[in-house]
């Protein structure tokens, strides 16, 4: 307490909310292997929400998206990668077809599966790239991803398994091998990806009750793209 009786736990500067400038850092604690899977929205959303809070607190995050090409009602610059491009440390990129697997766009099964083998050998690089680098110290935000990440998230990964556009002992092979210290975090499927939940620290179904798409509405500028 100070002379006058106030609490001097909250001296001026001490606002919680107040932003503070975001300095490279490494996390203490990361380490975990997430997934996120299930038919309603929002698991692409939950692990860049994640990856916005790490990086906010100087964590180097990377994301690679399987199956993320888009279809012809979404543009192709979506609203997340320009928000994760003007974020510091955050990096991003895609190897997913344009248009979705079995969406009946143009697009066939082995030019889904191409990608997505693609992004399956990228993903192993990463991780690779990941072991070989000191994640007890911080990175540069501009440090490209492949000198070692704290956050790896694998999007859509869990579809890419589920339909066979990878081999899913392949996915699981890829999540033995990481660092202790990368928190590697994959999401996608409306089925159960079986292949990983047995092995992941943090598993969540995202389950639909109500989805705009059932009564019509397609996807929206600022909130699905």
């Amino acid at each position: 307490m100070t002379d006058d009786g106030a609490d001097d736990a909250t001296q001026p500067g001490d606002d919680p909310l107040e932003p503070r400038p975001i300095e490279p850092a490494a996390p203490e604690e990361f380490g975990l292997v997430q997934v996120w899977w299930g038919d309603g929205k929002g698991k692409t959303t939950a692990a860049m929400g994640m990856g916005m809070r790490a990086a906010g607190h100087g964590y180097r995050v990377h994301m690679l998206q399987f199956m993320k090409g888009g279809t012809g009602t979404v543009e192709d610059v979506r609203g997340e990668y320009n928000a994760v491009h003007a974020l510091p440390g955050f990096s991003y990129e895609n190897s997913g077809h344009y248009g979705w697997h079995r969406f009946h766009d143009g697009t066939d099964d082995d030019e889904h599966a191409a990608r997505a083998k693609g992004g399956l050998e990228r993903a192993r690089e990463l991780i690779e790239a990941a072991g070989e680098a000191d994640l007890s110290t911080p990175f540069d935000a501009d440090a490209p991803a492949d000198e070692g990440v704290h956050m790896l998230i694998l999007d859509e990964i869990g579809y890419a398994g589920n339909r066979g556009l990878v081999d899913p002992d392949e996915v699981r092979e890829l999540i033995e091998s990481k660092p202790d210290d990368l928190e590697l975090v994959l999401t996608g499927g409306h089925e159960r990806p079986e292949f990983v939940t047995d092995i992941a620290d943090l598993v969540t179904e995202v389950g639909k009750e109500a989805h705009p798409i059932e009564t019509g509405h397609s996807a929206r500028k600022g909130t699905e793209f």
